[in-house]
């Protein structure tokens, strides 16, 4: 069938807005978090509901056109938009209800978390995330989400209690420890290579006011709060988060006008507890090597949610790498001091945050998310809004990673990736890859879904059970 008659067919199916090139809208639509992204769909479709999404696929397979499903739209590779192809924009999908007597959130497959922080906040709860309240929540959870709540709470994935789907086929299936169980396992890591997920029913906790905000320090310290904070996070209480980061500060408020782009060293931390009790864990640090500045106080969850939003707003340039540690070494602090010390932005920065705690505690094989062992995420990233300045961003961020990549786990944390290949990928799932793969066979056996850290179907399309 011709592309114009199927789409004639799609417009009396679809309920939401229909985007082609040319259109008012179309150059708005199509851009994503990452202002390094350039890329021009055929059509972007803003699906309403789950029917919207099922004729949407269905219109990708009549016309052959790859297909790229955008949620919140920050994917570090921009993989929410693809060239000649369909945008699957759920933005319109944005909904959140929250059962405070089961703990449960019901969340819509548009949403962003400061919706869910939001919604979450008026009972006292929480659903654990990342550290910006402007990610999407579809993307953060299905490759397995980390932030402030990790070392308590565990992973996004560790409190996902079910996902309705749409299939490549078009079909729509529920996936959860019950009903699909593979797919469900699939989906907690795996990313989008299963289908897309319409909505998320996730498990919340009694989250409301923390102690929270970060400590500075200047960076001829650096390597003293490294080696301090190595030890600290590994026995610290599971109440207690912090990552560490190398950084310029912020020229505005609450920083004092003297720190303004000062290269410095910090740690970000979110404490769930009283301020006495942060204060005595965190005494032996202010004693040892008294912060240079620090903005730690009591605040509403979505408030340090959302602390970093306003430094990185939307269209910037970014240019992502990223590992798993499972230690810190000496001669890797030496590394990170060189390296973080010579940022070539002031928006740049290299992020250490902690995945042990809760999210140690859940076995290997009981997700697609590899790296049960690792100690802590590592997210180097150049950013800048000027295009000129694209080059010296990336090459800032390939020779910091090239540098601390061999002191690496192996693999990294698959939403910190650029488009890297099939052997990062590999390297990132480790031994869940070949399961992965079969479980792909089954419900997308020809890679329909392809606009994402892909994993290919196995050759045989074994059914897993």
């Amino acid at each position: 069938m011709a592309f114009e008659e199927s789409l004639s067919e799609f417009r009396g199916q679809f309920r939401g807005a229909i985007i082609e090139p040319g259109g008012e809208t179309y150059e708005q639509a199509r851009k994503v978090y990452n202002g390094m992204i350039d890329r021009k769909p055929r059509l972007i479709v803003k699906c309403t509901d789950v029917a919207d999404v099922m004729a949407a696929v269905q219109l990708a397979k009549r016309t052959g056109l790859k297909i790229s499903i955008r949620g919140g739209g920050h994917n570090a590779a921009g993989l929410g938009v693809c060239d000649d192809g369909i945008v699957v924009d759920l933005s319109p999908m944005n909904y959140v209800r929250v059962d405070p007597l089961s703990r449960t959130v019901l969340v819509g497959g548009g949403c962003k978390w400061s919706d869910v922080d939001h919604a979450t906040h008026a009972f006292g709860l929480a659903v654990p995330s990342g550290i910006i309240a402007s990610t999407g929540v579809g993307g953060l959870t299905l490759g397995g989400g980390m932030g402030h709540l990790t070392r308590k709470y565990g992973l996004t994935i560790d409190n996902l209690l079910s996902v309705d789907v749409v299939l490549g086929d078009g079909s729509f299936v529920v996936a959860n420890a019950e009903e699909n169980a593979d797919l469900f396992w699939a989906v907690r890591g795996g990313g989008g290579n299963f289908g897309i997920v319409t909505s998320f029913l996730f498990e919340a906790h009694p989250v409301h006011t923390v102690c929270a905000g970060p400590m500075l320090w200047n960076l001829e310290h650096a390597a003293d709060i490294m080696k301090w904070y190595r030890e600290f996070i590994t026995h610290a209480p599971e109440e207690m988060n912090g990552f560490f980061a190398m950084l310029a500060v912020p020229p505005g408020p609450p920083f004092p006008p003297e720190l303004h782009l000062r290269n410095m060293c910090g740690i970000v931390w979110c404490y769930q507890g009283s301020m006495e009790q942060a204060n005595t864990i965190l005494e032996p640090l202010r004693s040892y090597r008294p912060p240079v500045f620090e903005f730690f106080a009591p605040m509403p969850f979505p408030m340090l949610q959302g602390i970093f939003d306003p430094i990185y707003p939307s269209g910037l340039q970014w240019y992502w790498k990223a590992d798993f540690f499972k230690e810190l070494s000496d001669a890797a602090i030496e590394k990170h001091i060189e390296h973080g010390s010579a940022l070539p932005t002031w928006q740049s920065t290299m992020h250490l945050y902690p995945v042990n705690g809760k999210a140690n505690r859940v076995r290997q094989s009981e997700t697609a998310f590899s790296y049960r062992d690792a100690v802590w995420s590592e997210v180097i990233v150049g950013v800048d809004p000027d295009p000129a300045n694209r080059q010296k961003i990336i090459d800032w961020a390939r020779a910091y990673y090239d540098a601390l990549h061999p002191f690496g786990a192996g693999g990294a944390y698959v939403n910190f990736m650029m488009e890297e290949g099939d052997e990062r990928i590999r390297a990132t799932f480790r031994d869940n890859y070949l399961r992965l793969a079969e479980i792909k066979a089954k419900y997308d056996p020809d890679n329909f879904f392809r606009v994402n850290q892909n994993i290919a179907p196995a050759v045989s399309a074994a059914v897993v059970d």
